[in-house]
């Protein structure tokens, strides 16, 4: 049975080799084709247009230009310039150069014609030069320079338009040549297409129509359909294998979500008591601290007060083991800490709560604005060493109720809020307390809830809690 299946799995691998070299190798032969004669054709028409534009810089008044310096030099006017030399050695610089490059036999006899004649005109300059009697220099002038110089630009004019006539006659074929080469490579396509059709059509039913059903399970998966089903039977081994390892995919992934749930669960709780951790015992300790003193001192209802405040604290900090918590009580929480603090810091905080009664009623996680009301104090309040003041406020909109916590304390400069917004989301060290609450609250409801954070440096910071408008209701959510 297993020599059956390899058969057939090699039988698969040759048909879809022979598919695809059928394809391939026409379809690399015709790009080779067409590249080869593209490149050819372009560095010909590159090569005559090079020529062109070299031919472009000979001056078109050479003639005139190189007459009448002469004409001056021979009749010694005041508006002589000397001799045309560095005309005449720029043209034929040029035609040196274009004779280099040129390939058609007429361009060649032209340009050719034109750098004898740059030579001969040379040499004539040269002998007007060591002339002296003036008839005859005027006679030279008229003669010889006139004369070449005429001929001079009349072959280049002759260069230009041979290869220009080169240049129409090459994009002439090209057009033709790539008129007939489409032809023949749609006449081989649609070959192609016909031999290919026939064979997708002999191999559909072993290979296509599992894969459809395979692309139909994964949609279904991609839609959280996370139940195992019987995996799909198909001829081809490397499709059933694909469905079987599909199926324990399936299976494997519903116990990781189920294990990462659990731990997921079990992380916030742990997060949760290493936040009451860090809270309770040093504030408990700074608060009894406190009210020994006041009792020392003889201030004993202040000391009653606190330790009434310090109880309200932490009745609701355990809130009857529950984990969401009204407003209301979130409330007094803050309150009681608040108070606590404001007696320890009196000459340095003062303190608002501005909560309206009607929000009161909706619920949110407990320990949500204690651990934004002691980032306050300590890292705003306390570090501006002056008096300065926390408020506290919650405003209803779009069914989302919005609780900032604001000081006027020192701020934070720019590099320092970046960082530690960056670290709400990606588990930096900055702000444990702050991204503890920020991810309970996104784990909770939403990644569109969590904290926001506004501060300027000597002006302030102000953290705002989104949360949904819910009411409490008799099973308890666990963060």
């Amino acid at each position: 049975m297993a020599v059956a299946k390899d058969a057939g799995k090699m039988r698969m691998q040759k048909r879809l080799w022979k598919m695809i070299l059928m394809v391939a190798l026409p379809l690399m032969l015709v790009i080779v084709v067409i590249a080869s004669i593209g490149i050819w054709y372009a560095w010909q028409y590159n090569a005559i247009l090079n020529n062109v534009t070299t031919a472009s810089d000979f001056n078109q008044n050479f003639k005139d230009d190189v007459d009448l310096k002469m004409y001056y030099y021979v009749i010694d006017s005041q508006y002589s310039e000397g001799l045309p030399i560095e005309e005449v050695q720029s043209a034929e610089a040029i035609a040196s150069k274009l004779s280099a490059m040129s390939t058609e036999k007429e361009s060649i006899r032209a340009i050719t014609s034109v750098l004898n004649l740059c030579h001969n005109l040379e040499e004539k300059i040269y002998q007007i030069a060591d002339t002296q009697d003036y008839d005859a220099r005027q006679d030279q002038l008229e003669n010889n320079i006139y004369i070449l110089t005429d001929l001079i630009q009349e072959y280049m004019y002759t260069y230009l338009y041979y290869e220009a006539v080169h240049l129409d006659a090459l994009q002439s074929r090209m057009i033709s040549g790539m008129v007939a080469l489409m032809t023949v490579i749609l006449i081989m396509a649609l070959m192609l297409l016909f031999v290919l059709l026939g064979h997708s059509r002999k191999l559909s039913r072993r290979i296509v129509d599992p894969v459809d059903k395979l692309c139909k399970r994964l949609e279904d998966i991609g839609s959280g359909e996370l139940s195992v089903c019987e995996p799909i039977q198909a001829d081809v081994e490397e499709v059933q294998l694909l469905s079987d390892g599909i199926e324990q995919m399936v299976g494997h992934l519903q116990r990781l979500m189920e294990e990462n749930s659990q731990q997921e669960k079990q992380r916030r709780h742990a997060e949760l008591a290493l936040l009451q951790a860090q809270i309770n015992p040093h504030f408990l300790y700074n608060t009894m601290d406190t009210i020994i003193w006041l009792i020392e001192s003889g201030d004993i209802s202040k000391a009653v007060t606190m330790i009434n405040s310090l109880s309200n604290f932490f009745r609701f900090s355990l809130s009857r083991g529950q984990s969401i918590i009204t407003l209301a009580e979130e409330e007094q929480h803050i309150r009681s800490y608040l108070e606590i603090q404001q007696v320890r810091y009196h000459d340095l905080m003062e303190y608002e709560i501005d909560i309206p009664s009607e929000l009161k009623q909706y619920t949110l996680p407990k320990l949500t604005l204690q651990p934004l009301v002691e980032n306050a104090l300590y890292h705003g309040i306390k570090m501006k060493r002056r008096k300065g003041s926390i408020r506290v406020s919650a405003v209803a909109r779009d069914d989302r109720i919005y609780l900032a916590v604001k000081d006027d304390g020192t701020g934070m400069t720019e590099e320092r809020l970046a960082a530690l917004r960056e670290s709400l989301t990606d588990g930096g060290r900055e702000g444990f307390g702050l991204r503890t609450v920020h991810q309970r609250l996104q784990i909770l409801f939403g990644k569109e809830y969590g904290l926001t954070l506004q501060s300027e440096a000597g002006e302030g910071t102000t953290v705002t809690v989104t949360i949904p408008m819910q009411i409490k209701d008799d099973k308890e959510a666990v963060v």
